[in-house]
């Protein structure tokens, strides 16, 4: 089985929509999928997801299955230094590097500033989200590993945003989202290629062959968009801090 986590194209987040720039990824990147055997597709209810799937979707008059889980990740905690609200996948490395729990996989979200949100369930509601996905694919949840019921090498679409995105890598992989939240960036359009491994029968993994491509863009000599990521040197204040 095959899985492709979308981000959404260049986000226009006032409207919750995309860019031009978006639109352009957008049509380019529908271009690329079209060549792909896709047999499902699923679609977070956000309008910047829908707007970039869109393009593939007429392309290829295939239908999307729209799932409130792949919205992006929302359980917003108390900043200990302000006091104020912050995403739990956006915090200053002198914070969260210096507790190791943040690393441990069945410790992160119990961390005393994320219990201050509802980040522990709304994970588990991802988990759950996701799962029920691949059981309805032929993979059901044991453990650590799937169970491959009705093995298969169907190629599966989810168009969403880079906060659950790295929810749902961290649940195939049995890691803590924090290092991906924080050390990765799929950037607008980008896609995440995942295959399933079973080198025992019955016992299914999940491998990924590509995180956050955008071979689509280059091909076109469309320059990615800056969206998700921060400052590459602290003194250049042209990039968000």
């Amino acid at each position: 089985m095959r899985l492709l986590i979308i981000r959404h194209g260049d986000p226009d987040y006032a409207l919750d929509s995309v860019t031009e720039k978006g639109s352009r990824e957008a049509d380019l990147l529908a271009e690329r999928l079209s060549k792909l055997s896709i047999d499902a597709v699923y679609l977070s209810p956000l309008g910047r997801a829908r707007r970039t799937a869109a393009p593939y979707l007429k392309l290829s008059g295939k239908e999307a299955v729209t799932l409130p889980w792949l919205r992006e990740f929302y359980a917003p905690v108390q900043d200990p230094e302000t006091n104020k609200p912050r995403n739990p996948w956006d915090f200053k490395p002198s914070y969260w590097l210096r507790d190791s729990r943040f690393y441990d996989a069945s410790l992160w979200a119990r961390t005393p500033v994320m219990q201050t949100g509802d980040v522990e369930a709304e994970a588990d509601r991802v988990f759950q989200g996701l799962d029920d996905v691949l059981g309805r694919h032929g993979y059901r949840r044991r453990g650590d590993y799937y169970e491959a019921l009705r093995a298969n090498k169907d190629t599966v679409a989810f168009f969403c945003h880079f906060g659950v995105e790295c929810v749902m890598l961290s649940h195939l992989m049995n890691v803590s989202p924090m290092p991906l939240w924080h050390h990765f960036c799929a950037l607008p359009s980008s896609v995440t290629t995942l295959v399933t491994e079973e080198r025992e029968k019955g016992v299914a993994v999940f491998r990924c062959l590509s995180f956050g491509d955008l071979s689509h863009l280059y091909a076109h000599d469309e320059e990615p968009s800056f969206a998700a990521r921060f400052c590459e040197t602290y003194d250049d204040f042209s990039q968000r801090h």
